[in-house]
């Protein structure tokens, strides 16, 4: 189940304000285009810290009310993102409701593009699922307010290994946590979603000597992956195999209800954004069952970080650096959880939600 398919009565009655996925946004633009057939939504959740940074996402939703609930729940946790790693962002998102594969085009992007120009740079927009650097070449045609551009452009170029390395740090982290060793050899990590991010943390697992697992909707890339990196191909459902280490890497809310009684895993780490249904039941769920959960806004900051650097001016090898130093923070929540006995989620929110706080009293 991904977060798309979460009951919320009010989104489903098209009521934006009544929303549970409505958390104090301060902007919802709908953009729409019939010459290229763009359909989007820009969500900007909160502009304390700085603009909003956010990537774009293309995706076929089944209809308009899991676009909305998507883009609010996804402009939200950059927010929290981007406080927990110390950015001087703001938290926004976007999404393009179409199938990336056949409806994407040159005209379609750069007329997005537009839209973001618009906005005056109180939204930045990056890459995301479905999304590649070609595209940002082409909204980089229309606005300034673009990161993920590539390097020949004057951008950081492809963000999506930069998150792989981060989700990496924090899974050995959490490994070393759980396990009492950051030594992934001989785990069962199953990676669901081998998209950009999912393969590159395919090869840095398969590296660490990990007996690696992957699911993904098409077949055709977990073929070639799988015979990239020998990875095992799992088709099924994957809350039906055994493994060690979950990292959902695709679309959010796999975490709920329905799958967690099912879960062999003990410790999840992935990229996927929102990986938890319901944060607070969910993650009250884990904590009861002793599975070790490395928060998702945490350790998939990576791309973030790397973005960040095309408006604060550093390389790729300090974007690395600071990368890095997720595997340091993730201990640090799972330190102050265990301390406090709250979620592990809690725990990093509290931290994200107090920098914001802080802010806005020395801003009034």
């Amino acid at each position: 189940m991904s977060d798309l398919k979460l009951t919320d009565s009010a989104v489903v009655d098209g009521a934006v304000f009544a929303s549970t996925s409505f958390k104090d946004h301060e902007q919802v633009v709908f953009c729409n285009d019939a010459e290229t057939g763009l359909k989007a939504i820009i969500g900007i959740h909160n502009t304390v810290l700085g603009p909003a940074l956010g990537g774009t996402r293309m995706w076929n939703y089944d209809n308009e009310a899991d676009a909305i609930r998507d883009v609010l729940r996804l402009s939200r946790g950059m927010t929290f993102k981007a406080s927990i790693s110390g950015l001087n962002l703001g938290g926004g998102k976007a999404v393009i409701i179409g199938d990336s594969r056949k409806d994407k085009t040159d005209a379609l992007m750069q007329k997005f593009g537009e839209y973001v120009n618009s906005l005056s740079g109180r939204y930045i927009t990056a890459e995301d699922v479905g999304i590649t650097t070609h595209d940002m070449e082409m909204v980089k045609l229309k606005t300034d307010h673009v990161t993920g551009v590539p390097v020949e452009m004057g951008g950081s170029g492809d963000p999506s290994p930069v998150t792989a390395y981060g989700v990496f740090m924090g899974m050995k982290a959490a490994a070393h946590y759980k396990f009492g060793s950051d030594n992934l050899g001989g785990k069962k990590v199953m990676v669901q979603g081998i998209g950009h991010v999912g393969e590159t943390l395919v090869k840095h697992l398969t590296e660490a000597g990990a007996e690696v697992m992957i699911n993904d909707i098409h077949m055709d890339r977990m073929e070639e992956v799988a015979a990239k990196y020998q990875a095992t191909i799992h088709s099924g459902d994957v809350f039906d195999a055994e493994f060690d280490i979950y990292a959902p890497c695709a679309l959010g809310a796999t975490v709920n209800p329905h799958t967690i009684d099912r879960l062999s895993a003990t410790v999840i780490a992935g990229a996927a954004n929102n990986q938890l249904a319901d944060e607070w039941r969910d993650g009250a769920t884990l904590k009861e069952k002793g599975i070790l959960y490395a928060p998702d806004f945490l350790i998939n900051a990576g791309g973030l970080i790397n973005v960040y650097s095309e408006i604060a001016k550093y390389d790729r090898e300090e974007s690395l650096r600071r990368t890095e130093n997720i595997y340091h923070t993730t201990l640090e929540i799972f330190r102050k959880a265990e301390v406090e006995n709250i979620t592990t989620h809690e725990a990093a929110l509290k931290i994200a939600e107090a920098r914001i706080i802080q802010t806005k009293a020395q801003q009034n």
